[in-house]
């Protein structure tokens, strides 16, 4: 199937189809799996993390730390959104890198337990850094400080007519859509929502996004590491 020839004419340029595309840093797949992303992050992230292996023990553990979070972290956090909704299984080989790099910095062997690691760096794992980056776009969209487009696509509870009257009308969540496939799960439109109706609403309630910001992640951190 992938060698089907799609291409089709505009005027006079041939437009060609590829089976993956780079849009905006991403890697985009024609199959929308994000398979091809997750690859090339990952391994991108391995590569700087066999060059800090060389250096370690000469620039010490705080030095350490902040160069992973400028060479590795970062990448494991961009664009992250688009990973929502995908299956562990597919997200593992990026906590894969994560759980390296916190042995890195502690100088643990590959099979010790990296749980205490991330909680002392309060490192998020990362399925909870998606949840993370959704739950901050939607207090952009609560507040209204986000572009058209997203609050757009997203919708109050309490703005839904059939919903006027309920109970649920006066929270601050919003209206998950319907879906027919597993794989709409995957729009903000969907994850957004899903990602903030499960915060408290007291969370909701902090405009500040600084303050907000805060409380999320010891929300998170709580909810991970069973933090009290």
């Amino acid at each position: 199937m992938n060698s089907l020839d799609c291409s089709f004419r505009v005027g006079t340029c041939i437009v060609q189809t590829f089976t993956v595309v780079r849009d905006l840093g991403l890697h985009l797949d024609n199959e929308l799996s994000m398979k091809q992303d997750v690859t090339k992050v990952a391994a991108t992230c391995y590569y700087h993390l066999r060059r800090l292996r060389q250096i370690r023990r000469r620039v010490g553990s705080e030095v350490t730390t902040q160069l992973v979070l400028a060479l590795i972290i970062w990448r494991l956090d961009y664009c992250n959104t688009a990973l929502a909704g995908l299956p562990q299984t597919m997200i593992a080989p990026l906590q894969r890198v994560q759980n390296a790099v916190a042995c890195l910095v502690f100088e643990l062997g590959s099979r010790e337990d990296v749980t205490p690691c991330l909680l002392q760096l309060h490192w998020l794992p990362v399925c909870w850094r998606i949840q993370f980056k959704l739950c901050c776009i939607m207090h952009s969209v609560f507040n209204g400080n986000c572009l058209a487009y997203l609050s757009d696509i997203v919708q109050r509870v309490s703005a839904s007519r059939p919903r006027l009257y309920l109970r649920s009308s006066s929270l601050t969540d919003y209206v998950l859509p319907r879906l027919r496939t597993k794989f709409g799960e995957h729009a903000f439109s969907h994850a957004g929502p899903s990602a903030w109706n499960r915060l408290p609403e007291d969370i909701h309630a902090e405009p500040d996004i600084t303050n907000f910001r805060k409380l999320l992640k010891t929300h998170c951190c709580n909810s991970v590491f069973n933090v009290q």
